[in-house]
């Protein structure tokens, strides 16, 4: 077979089909033969059973295959894709924009939440003095931005210590407003964190905050395209998303969501053309080269998302973490880290007797089951994350591994 031949038989590979999103996972057994579609679009490893996808998600089919053609198209006129067909990323920022409640001007499309996130982190404008609220369990790279702001510019950093689990909001929320304070200018959130799935009601955080006239910014690397999403509902001033998680978007893709009105306030990583204007969202995404496929790749991800519809799919995810957590912790020897009503897909547990790096490597080793060891500011477990494509047999498995512990 020839290229053309190849390339052509790609193009006409059939696609799921989408169904509409039923109001409730009560019945699960009736949405199984939906999901076993949706398992289908994944090549999957041969032997182990992926549940962390918290880290990173594998892509379904019609992504590696979109990816996979725009590279040999780039290939063979590189200077023409590189640099002439950079305005057809327009209809995948609308795309981006609706997905996040936001218009599509306030979105630049960057390689992951840690660009995303330090870009505003590192532009805002904050004096010796000014103080930043953020919280402990808040992401690694994140923590290390700001402890490298406190170091340079002298700001200072008040951390907070979230009770967690819990889905008591007002438990959650209470730490953030208390340790504001007349030099507080800015307050870092954590929307869904990625240690143990924990859901903070950063909405109410961001009323009072914006009453007090402080800048928010929000981690929604692992709440967008995973649970319903508004930016503009929410309130905040910046937010960063890794579009490889949820979203089964190309390794290394991610969005900056800036309030219009706020993109004036921060200064670019690297910095834009002359000419770009500094109201322009598009002048954070002055990166010199990168991956243009991988770019345009992220339309075949929204086809795919956009196919499960977002309420579908979080009910979905949230239906499999119950199915498993709900069993685990009949066993007397299992504890959770997860709230049940705050929380989405991940979930993470302690067993008795075990560490969490030995419990994560025993699981992969003697069970072929690929979990996360999570040791980080006093939560310590393993988190086990499935995604759309997850099957009730492997969660199955999980519970037997369990069990035998």
């Amino acid at each position: 077979m020839d290229r053309r031949t190849f390339l052509g038989s790609l193009l006409s590979l059939p696609l799921i089909p989408k169904v509409e999103s039923p109001t409730s996972l009560s019945e699960p057994s009736d949405e199984e033969d939906f999901w076993r579609a949706i398992r289908a679009e994944f090549m999957l490893h041969p032997s182990i059973i992926n549940l962390n996808n918290g880290g990173v998600s594998p892509h379904p089919r019609s992504v590696v295959e979109a990816l996979f053609r725009m590279e040999l198209a780039a290939n063979e006129a590189p200077a023409y894709v590189m640099w002439r067909l950079q305005d057809q990323k327009e209809p995948i920022r609308q795309r981006l924009a609706a997905i996040g409640g936001a218009d599509p001007e306030e979105i630049a499309i960057v390689r992951n939440s840690t660009e995303a996130l330090e870009t505003v982190i590192f532009g805002l404008d904050l004096r010796a003095g000014d103080e930043v609220i953020a919280a402990e369990s808040d992401y690694p790279s994140m923590v290390a931005a700001w402890k490298q702001r406190e170091a340079r510019d002298k700001i200072k950093v008040r951390w907070v210590r979230l009770l967690l689990p819990s889905d008591d909001e007002e438990k959650l929320i209470a730490p953030y407003l208390d340790a504001i304070t007349t030099r507080t200018r800015v307050i870092h959130l954590t929307h869904l964190i990625n240690w143990t799935g924990q859901i903070v009601p950063v909405e109410q955080i961001i009323k009072e905050a914006r009453r007090r006239g402080l800048f928010t910014i929000v981690d929604a690397a692992h709440s967008y395209a995973h649970i319903p999403l508004d930016f503009h509902a929410m309130g905040c001033d910046a937010a960063g998303v890794s579009l490889h998680k949820w979203l089964c978007a190309p390794f290394g893709t991610g969005l900056l969501y800036v309030r219009k009105e706020r993109i004036k306030d921060i200064w670019p990583l690297f910095a834009a053309p002359p000419d770009r204007k500094s109201d322009d969202i598009r002048k954070f995404e002055h990166l010199g080269t990168r991956s243009i496929p991988t770019e345009q790749a992220i339309a075949a991800a929204l086809d795919f998302h956009e196919r499960m519809g977002i309420q579908r799919k979080s009910e979905r995810l949230r239906f499999l973490r119950r199915y498993w957590l709900s069993e685990a912790l009949k066993m007397p020897k299992v504890r959770s880290l997860t709230p049940e009503r705050l929380a989405g897909a991940l979930a993470t547990i302690q067993v008795e007797g075990w560490t969490p790096q030995r419990l994560a490597d025993h699981l992969l080793e003697k069970y072929r089951l690929l979990v996360v060891g999570i040791d980080w500011a006093g939560l310590q477990g393993i988190r086990i994350t499935p995604h759309v494509y997850t099957a009730l047999w492997e969660l199955d498995r999980l519970l037997e591994a369990l069990q035998a512990l």
